[in-house]
């Protein structure tokens, strides 16, 4: 960078041949807009002092016009139609190809131009005077002699001639205004153009002569960024040119799992290195995620394509857990039976599998309304396939419905098929039990298996419908420790082809692990560093990687179908229904009507009793004695033993709660609402008059 000359990039940039791409600058002074923002809408605003960037293309966005007079700049998009001419430069040309080196590189398309000399000039035997006009018409190229520019001469009296003139001829000339107008496309594809300046065509707008400068979008990389980055011409940075002192500078380019897996396989194997360890790393358990971490080295032996088998444990663990399993897993299992809480799982089911059998683990009440069979515990049904049944209708008027049904055929016990056939005496009749289950009738099922055989679970993955419950019946004995080997129970919920990158740490290049590209998403870059030496021929692939729930909520919200929801019943409206439904209505209204006036009967005892208070200084008028009660006052009765008396009050109570036990009876049929008890107006009366007796005695 010594010596180096610092420009501005707009400045550079307008005298760059984009033939001489690509270019090494370097930042001498950044820029930093809106607080040090470094990317707007796709598009570099800051950049830092000392940062390297390395243009790989232009492209021309737009032009730079200053106001030479006034000093003003304004812009204008490269697609402007207008036109516009070249303003004659004071200073003078020595030679004519001095002079015409300046125009445009298609000249033919250029010509007529024309131009005077301050001095005689004397070519052949032909002497022109000062100040003469010569118009160029075509450059003459002869083999074996110099190049020469053919020009017309106006004569004074209308005369015209043609002369011819070396280009190596010498003198002071002078370019005159031409007529000819050039479009900014135009100008800005000739590096001759550039330089000179112009004015508009268009004598109606501003005559002042301009200066065009390009502006370009430069497309660069720098190191350690991932895309090539976009940023204008007009950007205010200088910056120096150090293509020559710096063509060993690498410029690293980071790369995703996805770009890896796009890199040709003879990439691998090579060493990587970790600028940022994964974010969701927290989907998996296993050892070796914790390990990626940035800088950390790994080697990366070579990409493919595997089918991960997805495992859970049952539900009923205090914990439930998931593990992703490969193929090459030797461990052994059993099949279980499976578990339907409906026909229609039971539809879902018997389309995967042929020959489906099950077992009734609930009763089921006969409902001919609904369609639904009386089934037992203990039944085993066969699944047949799927059909449709009639609903009867008790109204005969009524058309019936059709529904889809699952047609089943019960499955006798043998020994009740011996019994049979010995007590009659008979052949077994061909025609089988069939059972009808519509598809919305909801039950409990089992899965009836014969099967006791031993599988690895790529058989079950391959031969099996999905989900399906397994027992765990032996390790896999390459394992030092089977995680699966602890659980009796597991269920496969699905198999899952993913690509994956077989990869292993740098210092411990044997024990290989799988990253799966589409779970794991973290930056790497390239390195030079030489493969680990002494590897063994053969590499331990670890089989079983735990992943947490998180995993497994992710992957099913992937994998969700838009699959339609199972059917429900029909709605059926039946006389019976239409008839309740009225009668229950009118019998609301006069419960209502009811209601109310036994409110008002019932609220007289109230408040009389609300009189009968300490607290009341008022007392209220007698009620009038009943017709059973004369106006005598009642005989003294001698008096009583105190067990007399007890038990007479005794007998007084019962009186009373049998005759309220009554009353309630009575206002319990009546209105069902009340739930609480009211004195009758003669009990009131009655207790008035022992009262007022009481007293008298």
């Amino acid at each position: 960078m010594a010596g180096a000359i610092a420009l501005p990039l707009q400045e550079y940039f307008a005298s760059l041949d984009e033939s001489s791409l690509p270019k090494i600058l370097q930042v001498c002074s950044g820029v930093y807009f809106q607080g040090s923002v470094y990317e707007l809408s796709g598009s570099e605003v800051c950049f830092s002092t000392g940062d390297l960037i390395k243009v790989i293309g232009l492209e021309l966005h737009s032009v730079s016009c200053q106001d030479v007079v006034n000093n003003e700049n304004f812009e204008l998009p490269i697609t402007h139609t207008g036109l516009f001419r070249v303003v004659p430069d004071e200073m003078p040309f020595t030679s004519v190809r001095e002079m015409m080196s300046l125009r445009p590189v298609s000249l033919d398309s250029c010509l007529p131009f024309t131009f005077t000399s301050r001095s005689k000039m004397t070519v052949g035997d032909l002497t022109l005077g000062a100040g003469r006009m010569l118009t160029v018409l075509s450059i003459e190229r002869h083999e074996g002699q110099e190049e020469q520019v053919r020009c017309h001469l106006k004569g004074s009296q209308e005369t015209s001639a043609e002369v011819c003139i070396p280009m190596s001829f010498r003198g002071e000339f002078y370019e005159c205004e031409s007529e000819e107008s050039f479009s900014l496309q135009e100008i800005m594809s000739s590096s001759s153009l550039r330089s000179r300046r112009f004015r508009f065509s268009n004598t109606a707008k501003s005559q002042r002569p301009l200066i065009f400068s390009p502006i370009y979008q430069i497309h660069a990389i720098m190191s350690m960024r991932k895309n090539a980055l976009k940023f204008p011409s007009s950007l205010e940075i200088d910056v120096v040119d150090i293509t020559n002192t710096c063509q060993d500078v690498e410029f690293v380019i980071p790369l995703s799992l996805t770009e890896v897996m796009s890199q040709p396989d003879e990439t691998f194997p090579a060493v990587v290195a970790i600028l940022d360890a994964p974010v969701n790393r927290f989907m998996f358990k296993s050892r070796w995620t914790a390990e990626l971490n940035k800088e950390t080295h790994l080697v990366l032996h070579k990409k493919t394509t595997k089918s991960l088998m997805l495992l859970s444990t049952p539900k009923s663990r205090k914990t439930q857990q998931y593990f992703l399993v490969c193929p090459q897993y030797t461990g052994r299992f059993r099949k279980r039976p499976r578990e339907f809480n409906s026909a229609y799982e039971l539809y879902v089911a018997s389309t995967q599998t042929a020959s489906l059998n099950v077992s009734v683990t609930k009763n089921c009440e006969e409902d001919v309304a609904e369609g639904l069979p009386a089934l037992s515990v203990g039944e085993k049904l066969e699944i047949v396939c799927c059909t449709r049944m009639e609903l009867s209708s008790e109204n005969s008027k009524e058309q019936t419905q059709s529904v889809e049904a699952l047609l089943c055929q019960r499955l006798q016990e043998q020994d009740d098929e011996d019994d049979d056939s010995d007590d009659e005496g008979v052949e077994k009749d061909d025609k089988k039990d069939e059972v009808f289950l519509p598809l919305y009738m909801q039950g409990h099922f089992v899965e009836v298996l014969s099967d006791n055989k031993k599988y690895k679970l790529s058989e079950l993955g391959k031969n099996c419908s999905l989900p399906l419950d397994m027992k765990v019946v032996s390790r896999d004995t390459e394992l030092e420790t089977d995680p699966l080997s602890g659980f009796s129970c597991l269920r496969l919920e699905a198999i899952i082809s993913e690509p994956v990158i077989q990869a292993s740490f740098f210092h411990k290049p044997e024990h290989c692990f799988d990253i799966p590209i589409q779970w794991l998403s973290m930056n790497i870059i390239f390195t030079k560093d030489s493969l680990p030496e002494g590897q063994p021929p053969k590499y331990y692939v670890e089989k079983v990687t735990e992943v947490t729930d998180s995993f497994f909520y992710e992957f099913r919200k992937q994998a969700s179908s838009n699959e339609a929801p199972p059917p429900r019943p029909p709605k059926r409206s039946l006389p019976a229904e239409k008839s309740s439904k009225k009668g229950s209505k009118s019998t609301k209204k006069k419960g209502k009507t009811n209601k109310t006036k036994h409110q008002k009967e019932k609220a007289i005892p109230i408040e009389e009793m609300s009189n009968l208070t300490v607290t009341n200084k008022r007392r209220p008028p007698a009620p009038p004695p009943p017709e059973d009660i004369t106006d005598e006052p009642p005989p003294i009765a001698p008096r009583k033993h105190p067990e007399n008396e007890v038990a007479a009050s005794r007998a007084v109570a019962n009186t009373y709660v049998k005759i309220n036990q009554s009353q309630k009876a009575e206002d319990t049929d009546e209105n069902s609402d009340h739930d609480y008890e009211t004195l009758d107006e003669n009990l009131v009366a009655m207790m008035k008059t022992a009262q007022e007796s009481i007293v008298f005695y």
